[in-house]
């Protein structure tokens, strides 16, 4: 049970620390082994889902997986299309077990123009030296054919398009001319110069859209969000790059954090990121020349190429060693050094939050000190009320866990027995809504109870914790802002905290995220009351007739000023009788 609980946290620890930036993630096993791997558009909101407390929607064979994870790395890119193909390159060099796709040797679909005479335009499974020019990969066949749908409409001219094009007779060198001309266009296209396209495509579903024409301006929209999914070029998967060792280091004054890429046929198939701890003052090269030389035995690496991110003054064997500054190449050693500096920021918040923890430890050491609690204060709840004349009434419950917010379990309630401005009453019946919610759901009662203000409203809460016979169970106390007083059950005088200590601010900080979660759970409920539409409060007129008048007039003032035959026009005589009675 302990391992678990152990294997839990350090996991955690692991998930806390991935970036919301999309990327491909691999789980391990007990004995090393890659058993998934997984694409995400955020790494860290997809692997978080895993570890859901609530694991009643995940399937028998998602739980074994989870159950089996010992380890999890990542790899960052840069859009998620690249980390879709890396999962595809990565599934094929690994054959996870509990991954069932792409196994099979799939692969992502290219557009080739051959270097023919008359160009053709096609789709292509593999790439073939010789044959052509090669754009993509595509995530799906489906953007492919959306695309050469696309270029047919656009480039559509004197009856022909490119494609149709080629199965007839060239009349002409201008016809000639022409359909070379469209090509290159293409390729520019291709090439990621779309934009100009763009803007003329939105230009003209604009037109559609003001003619009424909504069936066309809806195609052209499905067109510019297939053309938002694809990218010209892959970092991730490039036919012009052939096999090579990519290596980057990111280094402190304490440590060193390299990323490693082996990239086999253009694809990237391997990656791994290390930590060094430097002992004297070795420079980048230096450390970098013992990883590259351990590094190519661990993964078997033949290649004679290395991009690197530092320059090397002297040769290592026989391997061409680069440091490429332009073009596909150096885009893959900056991949690279956007995971090693990823590495190296993980190793820095980690350290924060270990200091952090420490000092949030000895200020709740310090806090159960002095208010003379039996228990360390792990999970506290505060309550607050917030209203203007007794009016929009709400209360507020903040949960801090460890010293620290947690967010997820705030809550605010509407206050619904008290009519009349009464803080007492309102506090009684927050506290007795919130502990017998707890109960009843039975979930984990705080170790401490705070309550915003005097002795007045701490009396309220305890009449709520005696009906549910939780007095005694749970500490609870109260803070008076005036002089910060605060005050215990049955004491009449208030006990004072040093106002440098502490206890007081952390009590302090508590109290003033409640009041300021109150206010802003007030704040949207009157505006919410006060914004309520005057026009469905007239008998005989609903929310659609209410929209439409709206829509077309601007507000509800300028409907009740607008003439009457404008008014008659959208909704009718009937309707209109009645807003003008």
């Amino acid at each position: 049970m302990q391992d678990k609980l152990k294997k839990k946290k350090h996991l955690l620890n692991i998930i806390n620390n991935l970036p919301k930036k999309p990327g491909t993630y691999l789980f391990y096993n007990k004995n090393k082994e890659v058993i998934y791997i997984g694409k995400a558009k955020s790494l860290k909101l997809r692997v978080s889902s895993y570890f859901k407390n609530d694991k009643s929607n995940i399937n028998l064979k998602t739980r074994v997986l989870i159950d089996k994870i010992e380890k999890i790395s990542f790899v960052v890119v840069d859009t998620e299309m690249d980390a879709l193909l890396l999962e595809n390159n990565l599934i094929k060099k690994h054959q996870p077990r509990y991954n069932i796709l792409l196994k099979d040797g799939k692969t992502y679909p290219w557009i080739c123009i051959s270097n023919e005479k008359l160009p053709r335009i096609f789709q292509a499974r593999t790439v073939k030296k010789n044959i052509g020019e090669y754009y993509g990969p595509y995530v799906s066949s489906k953007v492919v054919r959306a695309l050469l749908s696309f270029f047919s409409d656009i480039f559509y001219a004197n009856g022909w398009t490119p494609f149709s094009f080629l199965k007839r007779k060239v009349n002409s060198e201008e016809e000639l001319n022409n359909y070379l001309q469209i090509i290159a266009h293409i390729k520019k296209i291709l090439s990621g110069r779309i934009q100009l396209v763009i803007n003329e495509l939105k230009e003209k579903m604009h037109i559609y859209s003001h003619n009424l024409e909504f069936e066309k301006a809806e195609m052209i929209k499905q067109q510019l969000e297939l053309l938002k999914t694809y990218q010209a070029k892959s970092i991730v998967v490039n036919p012009k790059i052939n096999d090579v060792d990519v290596f980057s280091i990111i280094s402190d004054q304490k440590n060193a954090f390299i990323n490693y890429m082996k990239v086999i046929g253009g694809c990237i198939v391997q990656t791994q990121s290390v930590e060094l701890n430097k002992k004297l003052n070795e420079t980048d090269e230096e450390l970098l020349r013992l990883v590259i030389i351990d590094t190519r035995n661990k993964y078997k690496s033949t290649s004679k190429n290395i991009y690197s991110s530092v320059v090397f003054k002297n040769k290592i064997g026989d391997l061409n060693v680069s440091n490429p500054k332009i073009g596909d190449k150096r885009k893959l050693v900056e991949l690279s050094l956007k995971n090693a500096r990823i590495m190296q920021v993980n190793k820095h918040n980690a350290s924060i939050i270990k200091k952090e923890t420490t000092s949030k430890k000895n200020i709740l050491v310090a806090l159960q000190k002095d208010l003379r609690l039996k228990e360390s204060p792990q999970h506290i709840e505060c309550f607050d009320i917030s209203n203007i004349q007794g009016a929009h009434s709400i209360g507020s419950c903040v949960v801090f866990k460890n010293g620290i917010p947690s967010k997820k379990d705030y809550r605010f309630f509407n206050i619904k027995t008290v009519k009349t401005p009464n803080d007492f009453q309102s506090i009684e019946e927050v506290v007795y809504r919130r502990y017998k919610a707890l109960l009843t759901e039975k979930k984990l009662l705080p170790n401490l109870i705070i309550i915003d203000g005097g002795k007045g409203q701490l009396s309220s809460a305890l009449k709520s914790l005696k009906k549910l016979n939780l007095t005694g169970r749970i500490p609870i106390i109260s803070i008076a802002k005036r002089l910060e007083e605060i005050y215990f059950p049955n004491d009449k005088i208030p006990i004072y905290l040093d106002k440098r200590s502490a206890s007081l601010k952390l009590i302090q900080r508590i109290r003033n995220e409640s009041h300021r979660f109150a206010i802003e759970k007030h704040r949207k409920k009157r505006i919410k009351n006060t914004l309520k539409n005057s026009l469905e409060d007239i008998s005989g007129i609903g929310p659609k007739t209410s929209q439409v008048l709206i829509g077309h007039f601007g507000s509800t003032k300028k409907v009740f000023n607008a003439k009457r035959e404008d008014v008659v026009r959208l909704v009718g005589e009937t309707k209109t009788r009645l807003i003008f009675k």
